[in-house]
C-alpha cells in the first residue's frame, strides 16, 4: 500500500484550515469546509468517546477548547455533540460526520491520539471505531499515530488503507507519562515495516536527522509538522515531500 499522489501534491491544512478570528476552531467542519475550498488537504485528529465513538478532536482534555472538565473518554458522542467550540457556535464533531463533509473532495490525513497516554499497547477501541467509519468511504485516507500499536491495529482493521507514523526526537521532555527507554526507541522506527507504514509525518523542526535521511532514500514520502511560515515551508521542502501547516496560507 503506497501513500495517494493527492497527499503529495498540496500543503494539508492542520487540524484542517482553522482561524480563530474568522470563527473556525480547529477541527471543526467549518474549517473543514475552508480547507476545501482553498484545494488544501486536510489533517484532523481522533479521539474516543465514551461509548466508543471516534470524535475528531485533537486534546485528551476538554478544558482548552471547551472550557468543560474532564477528558474525552469521560463523555458520550451525544454528550461531546452537545458541548460548544470556545470562539465558535459549533460543537466536537464525530468523525461520522466529518466524512460526510468532505466526501471525497480532500485528502484526509487522520492522526488517531494515543489512547495510552504512554504509547504503549491499545485496547484497539479507536481504531475499531475508526476504521468501521471508514468501511464505503470513497475519498482518499491516510491513518496515522505516535503510538506504533495503534497503527498495528488499523493495519488488521483496514489493510487497504495507507498507514505511517506520526514521529519526532521523542525528547523526554516532551513525553513525561512515557518510560524513557521506550522513548529512546521510537526515535529508531523500529515498527515501521512492522506495522505495514508507507511514510512518516515528521517534526519539522527534526527533519535533518538520520532516520528521516533513511526513510527518505528508502523511496519512503515524508510529511512534516507543523509549519507556520512560507520561509519555514521552503525550508521544509528541501528534505520533506509535503507540509502540514497552520496559521499561514502556503503557495
Amino acid at each position: 500500500m503506497r501513500l495517494h499522489t493527492s497527499f503529495l501534491d498540496r500543503p494539508i491544512a492542520h487540524r484542517a484550515l482553522h482561524d480563530r478570528a474568522s470563527g473556525r476552531v480547529e477541527n471543526a467542519p467549518s474549517s473543514v469546509s475552508a480547507a476545501i475550498d482553498a484545494g488544501y488537504g486536510i489533517e484532523i485528529d481522533l479521539q474516543l468517546s465514551k461509548d466508543g465513538q471516534a470524535m475528531v478532536f485533537h486534546d485528551d482534555y476538554l478544558y482548552r477548547l471547551t472550557g468543560q472538565s474532564g477528558m474525552v473518554r469521560d463523555y458520550t458522542a451525544h454528550e461531546l455533540g452537545q458541548m460548544k467550540l470556545i470562539g465558535s457556535d459549533e460543537t466536537i464533531p464525530t468523525l461520522e460526520t466529518i466524512l460526510e463533509l468532505v466526501s471525497g473532495q480532500a485528502p484526509l490525513l487522520i492522526e488517531l491520539k494515543d489512547q495510552t497516554l504512554a504509547l504503549v499497547g491499545t485496547d484497539s477501541e479507536l481504531e475499531k471505531a475508526t476504521c468501521a467509519n471508514l468501511q464505503g468511504y470513497q475519498g482518499e485516507v491516510a491513518l496515522m499515530s505516535f503510538n506504533p500499536h495503534c497503527v498495528a491495529h488499523c493495519q488488521n482493521f483496514a489493510p487497504d488503507r495507507p498507514r505511517g507514523l506520526t514521529t519526532c526526537s521523542f525528547a523526554p521532555s516532551d513525553w513525561p507519562e512515557v518510560d524513557p527507554t521506550l522513548l529512546a526507541t521510537l526515535m529508531d522506527m523500529p515498527h515501521f515495516d512492522q506495522v505495514g507504514a508507507c511514510f512518516i509525518s515528521h517534526d519539522v523542526n527534526d527533519l535533518s536527522s538520520n532516520i528521516v535521511q533513511a526513510k527518505k532514500s528508502a523511496g519512503h514520502p515524508i510529511l512534516c509538522w507543523t509549519v507556520k511560515s512560507q520561509d519555514q515551508a521552503d525550508t521544509a521542502r528541501l528534505i520533506a515531500d509535503n507540509i502540514t501547516f497552520e496559521g499561514f496560507l502556503p503557495v
